[in-house]
């Protein structure tokens, strides 16, 4: 058997990039995707781009069975966990989901490793973590005793049982990545963002009106403490993001215990400035109205990258000026995602989710 990473949720949207870096890197990969917000065809053009082919098993991370036979059929050697659901305002909504989907399927998948004999995990974090900032920009070292959201709270309490983990068994070598807004595609236009229905996050949401698939973008809150008055978050374009989890992989290689790094530009962009640069980049003018803030939102917040810098070695290069000329390359080149049959986009009646990863 070859030695493999395996990637949980590397059919989505930051997993197929993390797979492809992967394969460019020389490693073989395994993923294991349930498919609710991935795609195979996102493997298929990952293949495309770098000639080699992930192996791929489709399933959930809380099916122990499917789990123990995975591991046993792979040499798997470290993991890099990105499945679960993300969207803040649906968690509001749905919180059950979220610790089910979230919290038991870490659990899930932590005890796959113990039986498997497999201790090095990367583990997709967020931001929301740390929830309203008492100050910025936030470090590893900010309070996280206030998610404001299910979303972020489940993202917490998986970090706090790796903790425990890597305090019970010496053998655990663990990075947290707490991750910003991701946004931005492959430089090729083959794979991007593809979200299921109304998209979740404003800039796949800016994308969706610029293509005349949604007539408008609702901007919630525009009497935030900000200098425009819209939230301002850091967004890092998805080829930075892996690359950063590549580095925390080789990290975890050479280390055992749990660390924290934070993956962010340090730098902070309103909704209404990601609006205008989205305009420049495409062309092409996106209505928006100002609506009511949503529970679960906060007026600001970006990153201190520095420690991933001093110990990984790791800095976002991309600029917002990157970030939206490949998310408009991927959207001009695949208007429907990775669907070749229209999909229809109807809002639904809650708000939208769009600020937060």
């Amino acid at each position: 058997m070859t030695k493999k990473v395996l990637v949980t949720g590397g059919a989505g949207y930051i997993g197929s990039h993390a797979v492809l870096a992967l394969l460019e890197s020389s490693f073989d990969v395994v993923v294991l995707d349930n498919l609710r917000n991935g795609s195979v065809e996102s493997l298929a053009r990952v293949a495309a781009l770098c000639g080699r082919a992930p192996g791929f098993v489709e399933g959930d991370v809380r099916d122990a069975r499917l789990l123990n036979r995975l591991f046993a059929a792979h040499e798997i050697t470290a993991v890099l966990h990105f499945a679960g659901l993300k969207a803040v305002g649906e968690s509001v909504r749905e919180p059950l989901d979220y610790y089910e989907n979230n919290v038991t399927g870490s659990l899930s998948l932590c005890r796959a490793m113990v039986r498997a004999g497999v201790f090095r995990l990367v583990f997709s974090s967020s931001a929301t973590v740390y929830g309203e900032p008492a100050e910025l920009p936030l470090s590893e070292d900010s309070p996280t005793d206030s998610p404001s959201s299910p979303y972020g709270r489940s993202k917490l309490m998986v970090e706090e049982v790796l903790r425990d983990l890597a305090v019970s068994d010496p053998r655990w070598s663990v990075a947290v990545l707490r991750y910003f807004n991701p946004v931005g595609a492959h430089r090729s236009g083959l794979i991007g963002e593809d979200p299921r229905g109304v998209p979740n996050n404003l800039l796949p949401y800016i994308g969706q009106v610029a293509i005349g698939r949604l007539s408008e973008l609702a901007v919630f809150g525009g009497d935030y403490p900000t200098p425009d008055g819209t939230g301002v978050r850091d967004y890092i374009h998805v080829l930075d993001l892996v690359d950063g989890h590549l580095e925390a992989l080789r990290a975890i290689g050479r280390q055992t215990g749990l660390r924290v790094w934070n993956l962010g530009t340090g730098k902070g962009y309103s909704v209404l400035e990601m609006i205008r640069a989205f305009e420049q980049a495409s062309g092409r003018p996106i209505p928006y109205r100002i609506a009511a803030r949503r529970p679960g939102d906060i007026p600001a917040c970006w990153a201190d990258p520095a420690r991933a810098e001093r110990e990984l070695g790791w800095r976002a290069k991309l600029s917002l000026a990157d970030m939206m000329a490949d998310t408009w390359r991927w959207l001009s080149a695949n208007p429907r995602g990775y669907d070749p049959a229209p999909r229809s986009l109807r809002p639904p009646s809650d708000p939208l989710e769009n600020d937060f990863e």
